[in-house]
This record gives C-alpha cells, structure tokens and sequence, in this order.
C-alpha cells in the first residue's frame, strides 16, 4: 500500500466516526443530546464538542497550522471537562457547525501534508514529537471509541442501535427476543462461579 493510499484510507475511517457521531443526534430532543447517562456525565452532544475541540487542535497547532476558532473551555481558567458537555446557551446547531469547521480545517492539513510530516503535541511532554501517521491513527481511534461511546448513549436514550446508518450489524430480530436474549445474559452473570 503506497502511503497516498494508507493516508485516504485512514481518513476514510476518521470520516467515517465523524459522520456516526452525528447520526446519533438524528430525531432526538434537545434535552436528549445533551442529557448525561453514566455517572461521568457522558452524553451525545459532548461528544461531538470534545471531538471538535481535539481534531483542531491535533490537526492545527500540532502542525503549525492555526486555526481561527475560539475554545474558551480549553482555557487554564475552564473547569474542568468544559469540553465534555454543552451549555444551554450553545445550540446543537452552533456544536455540529463547530465539528464540521474542525472536519475542514483537519481536512485541509491532512490533504495538505505528507504521513510523515512532523509536528508536536505540546500536552503529550516528552512523548510529543509525532507525525501526520500516528496523529490521524490516534484520532480515528479516538473518534472510533466516541463513536462506541453515542451507541450506547442512543440506545439508553431511545433503544437507537446501529454501528453505521446503513448497516445495525445486529441480529435481524424482534424486541421479545432481545428481552430474553439479556434475561439469558443476566442469568449467566448471576450464575458465574467466582475466580
């Protein structure tokens, strides 16, 4: 595989998380994309936030190629996980238009540079010294475990399931079969013999 080849597959994948995490807010309420479900709050619209603000700045400074875009919960004086949630007054328009401006300009520097041009990831400390390889593989993974994270988050909201929105890769078969599908799943957990 020549390195033109592995970079538009890479970026194949990356793309292809992008565009799940979105699929996942499809139909829902404003309170449902933004509602926390696990006891770290983790909830659809933060996610698509926190994979904004990352794929700008992995894409961006880590190259030394800017970007224009305001992240004031990126600041030192932000609490804590600010990148993690909305808050009321940022729509679910203004979040999706943030991760799509990030699509762009990630875009731009990955047409625009080799796998192997380098850059610096100033959080990372020692271990900063990358490339555009290892940078779109650690952000495909990250977008890819989001990714896992929205199918989960949809289906405790609504039952929503789906690894693509062409694809469920799920059995074809009815919700009495799921329920007694997870009494059985439930029942060998009950019944395990300690380690």
């Amino acid at each position: 595989m020549t390195g033109l080849d592995a970079k538009a597959e890479l970026h194949d994948y990356l793309q292809g998380a992008r565009e799940v995490l979105l699929w996942k807010l499809e139909g829902l309420s404003e309170y449902d994309v933004r509602r926390p479900l696990t006891p770290t709050g983790t909830n659809l619209l933060g996610l698509v936030k926190h994979s904004a603000t990352y794929e700008l700045e992995y894409f961006g400074p880590v190259f030394d190629r800017p970007h224009d875009v305001p992240l004031p919960w990126l600041a030192d004086s932000a609490e804590p996980n600010a990148d993690m949630w909305a808050t009321a007054d940022q729509s679910r328009d203004e979040i999706v238009g943030l991760y799509r401006r990030a699509w762009q300009h990630a875009d731009a520097t990955i047409t625009a540079l080799p796998l192997d041009a380098p850059g610096r990831v100033p959080w990372w400390g020692d271990a900063g010294a990358v490339t555009l390889h290892r940078v779109l593989v650690h952000l495909t993974a990250e977008t890819q475990r989001h990714a896992g994270h929205a199918d989960i988050v949809r289906e405790l909201i609504d039952g929503g399931t789906g690894l693509l929105r062409r694809s469920a890769n799920l059995p074809a078969v009815d919700q009495a079969w799921w329920g007694e599908y997870r009494d059985t799943v439930e029942q060998a957990a009950r019944n395990a013999k300690p380690a």
